[in-house]
């Protein structure tokens, strides 16, 4: 996938799908289908139109507010997802004080039509764009409309429940360990992609070696306490069961940073250095000090067993 942040970089003509895009739901799926090659094939017969994906960087909210947001999906996770759908192209436009200071008119004529030569336009039915986030859905339609290019409007209704998805409600969840439903409105496994790094090696002197887990500094993390997943190594697309605890330890070191640890269940091997992918299942229970190595030894052994009885 062709990825730029210049406009006179942009593989063009385009049809977009234009948002934020921060972990690619249930609803953002739907944003994404008209532009798809698939989607395409049957209207653009007479050129090459490239499916491509429109977004901001920083978020707009951070760049009025001054202040870092953790991401549902980093940057090298959005890709590799987008890559899956079958996406072309990600364009990040930056997000400044001349790129806000447009109005609703001169984005869509000076920035997707001129620059990106848009051909075909998809958004979620909330977006807003242009100064003071005047321009609505429809008047993005009617606008576009004035250059001949189609607007399609999607909505971020789940279908079975009526609930709309959203970001905020699925950032909500992962705070509230309500995986099965984080998982739900996401279509996939919630899952924390990092590398393997040297820890106190506690674990394995009491029978549960663990994998001490790198994340993105801008990676949202979820609620601490104990689950069950299922663990991809490198690009091996055979999970593994395994428990995964984050928090701080308390029984063993009352560390002050936040870990995130991986046991996998019967498997052994080094891990430094590698590249894990680990897929949030279910939540087991919240963090606890206990008494002593061997009551925690004990409830992790009750952890282990239901993960297995989780995930086989």
């Amino acid at each position: 996938m062709w990825i730029t942040s210049s406009t006179a970089q942009v593989l063009t003509p385009n049809a977009i799908a234009l948002g934020n895009f921060d972990g690619i739901h249930r609803g953002h799926h739907k944003v994404l289908r008209p532009i798809l090659p698939a989607s395409l094939s049957g209207v653009f017969q007479n050129f090459k139109i490239h499916s491509t994906v429109v977004s901001f960087e920083p978020h707009p909210r951070q760049f009025f507010t001054g202040q870092s947001k953790q991401l549902l999906t980093p940057i090298e996770e959005k890709v590799r997802i987008l890559e899956d759908f079958g996406i072309d192209q990600l364009v990040l436009l930056p997000f400044d004080r001349q790129l806000a200071a447009l109005t609703p008119e001169e984005f869509v004529e000076k920035i997707l039509i001129s620059q990106l030569q848009v051909k075909k336009i998809s958004v979620g039915a909330d977006f807003r764009f242009g100064k003071d986030r005047s321009g609505n859905v429809r008047s993005l339609q009617k606008i576009a409309a004035l250059f001949g290019v189609e607007t399609a409007i999607a909505s971020l209704e789940n279908s079975q429940s009526a609930v709309r998805i959203s970001s905020s409600l699925i950032r909500q969840g992962l705070k509230n360990g309500e995986i099965e439903l984080v998982n739900d409105m996401l279509g996939r496994n919630y899952s924390l992609v990092g590398t393997v790094v040297s820890g106190q090696k506690i674990g394995r002197t009491i029978g549960f070696p663990t994998a001490n887990l790198k994340l993105p500094e801008s990676k949202l993390i979820p609620r601490q306490g104990v689950y069950a997943v299922r663990v991809s190594i490198d690009s091996d697309l055979e999970p593994i069961p395994g428990v995964m605890n984050i928090g701080y330890r308390p029984t063993v070191s009352g560390s002050k940073e936040l870990s995130v640890e991986v046991h996998l269940l019967d498997w052994s091997g080094d891990l430094y250095d590698r590249t894990l992918t680990v897929e949030l299942i279910q939540f087991l229970r919240t963090e606890t000090k206990f008494s002593s190595l061997e009551a925690l030894k004990s409830q992790i052994a009750l952890d282990c067993q239901a993960a297995r009885n989780i995930l086989k």
